[in-house]
């Protein structure tokens, strides 16, 4: 059997190309697998900073439409899941925060599953779910284990596709891995760290410095206590348990992939693969998640490779994960209800008169028990973040500072952009019947 080490770059040649040319020319929608890594941020791929090693991931993106600029809805993994599988973002459905912490209701909404059943597809979802158990967002699965280990996730997904040879009715199929959220086993002293390990140029003693109080007490007196005040050997030590829960997922990933192949429909299958949120892996002097907005958090893989469309880098779109369920369903031919996001099909299939998304919102309520309500505006060139409490801002010249290490809220010669964005966000939390502004 081909193992993730072992994938080829690929073309869709021969009866991959054969199969997508059949299906198109009998108008039959695709196939589709979704798969979701958790915090997984936008460089941990091989591909994009070869500290990382995806080897399957790298593969997939040779032959995929890469997204140079995708975001999350929010930096947590329940409320951006349920903005993957409603399309909405989370102050409409429900979910703010982790499923059990501050803010975190279970989802209630329906997901895209009934949808794609009443498409005619045979539906199956495999690996970390964290949305609650309401049976209307759990309905929608003909086949599901929604147990949190990753090993039982690609088994079953294997099995699941290898299932699949004889063809006929046409299969979606979600695979939800935990990785590389196990960077949470990381432990001070417990990995030696290496000196070629690059640290982040935000990596400092002062990194903390003139930033919102919320990251100073995350790093104090909340989770980041861990390595706070360790030396920059732990911050390396850290950065390699990264990489190595990111290299288990990549695995994981390649079994899955393996296994579509393996079934002869490879060829017919639209594959997105993403990530819920991402992770600090040391930026800033900062691990895991929590209450900041950083490009570390919110920018997110996506790769989505397409039936007879050729590989290419998708750089104008802001896509965000909003988009995810329309996509699919717009691809699978099913009634969508309302959702805030929109297909990226026209994006994938390079078609002309798309209109470009150039400005991204984001949201955050809290961590644990603890509550931290910031907003996000994002363009190509700024960023905005606004904190509820304690009237906290932050603005990055993105163009000039893409490390966002000088904060520019207070600046003189800012104001008048700081205004500007801060009223574009108020507009955008109006519109969205956010409360952010009222509580």
């Amino acid at each position: 059997m081909m193992t993730a080490m072992q994938i080829p770059r690929r073309t869709f040649l021969g009866s991959a190309f054969a199969a997508a040319a059949r299906a198109q020319s009998s108008g039959a929608p695709p196939n589709i697998l979704l798969v979701i890594a958790d915090q997984q941020h936008w460089s941990a791929c091989g591909f994009e900073d070869p500290f990382f090693q995806t080897p399957a991931m790298d593969a997939f993106a040779r032959e995929a439409t890469v997204f140079e600029n995708s975001f999350c809805t929010t930096p947590q993994c329940s409320p951006s899941r349920s903005s993957i599988f409603t399309g909405r973002y989370p102050t409409s459905t429900g979910v703010r925060g982790n499923v059990g912490m501050t803010g975190g209701e279970p989802l209630h909404a329906a997901t895209f599953g009934p949808a794609l059943q009443q498409a005619g597809y045979r539906t199956a979802y495999f690996g970390k779910w964290h949305l609650g158990d309401e049976p209307a967002a759990n309905a929608g699965w003909h086949v599901e284990d929604k147990r949190l280990n990753d090993e039982n996730a690609a088994r079953n997904a294997a099995d699941f596709l290898r299932a699949q040879k004889d063809g006929g009715q046409p299969f979606a199929l979600v695979v939800c891995f935990n990785n590389p959220h196990d960077v949470y086993d990381y432990q001070p002293g417990a990995t030696p760290p290496d000196a070629a390990t690059p640290l982040p140029a935000s990596c400092h003693g002062d990194a903390l410095k003139r930033k919102p109080a919320p990251q100073f007490k995350f790093m104090t007196s909340d989770q980041g206590r861990r390595i706070h005040g360790q030396p920059p050997e732990e911050y390396r030590a850290y950065r390699q348990v990264y990489r190595e829960k990111v290299r288990m997922y990549d695995e994981g990933l390649g079994r899955v992939l393996t296994a579509l192949e393996e079934s002869g429909r490879k060829g017919s299958t639209l594959a997105i693969v993403t990530s819920d949120h991402g992770d600090m892996d040391s930026h800033h002097g900062l691990i895991w998640k929590g209450p900041f907005m950083y490009e570390q958090m919110v920018r997110v893989p996506l790769m989505i490779r397409a039936p007879g469309q050729p590989a290419r880098r998708e750089a104008h779109h802001h896509a965000v994960n909003i988009d995810l369920a329309p996509t699919l369903l717009d691809y699978a031919r099913a009634a969508a209800p309302k959702m805030h996001g929109v297909s990226l099909r026209p994006l994938v299939e390079n078609r002309t008169g798309f209109r470009h998304r150039r400005t991204v919102f984001a949201e955050y309520h809290g961590k644990q028990k603890w509550t931290e309500p910031i907003r996000m505006i994002r363009t190509a060139e700024w960023k905005y973040n606004r904190y509820r409490d304690g009237g906290f801002e932050e603005l990055y010249d993105l163009r000039k500072d893409p490390g966002e290490q000088n904060n520019l809220a207070g600046a003189p010669g800012m104001q008048h952009r700081r205004r500007a964005l801060r009223s574009e966000l108020e507009r955008w939390m109006k519109a969205h019947n956010d409360d952010f502004l009222n509580s």
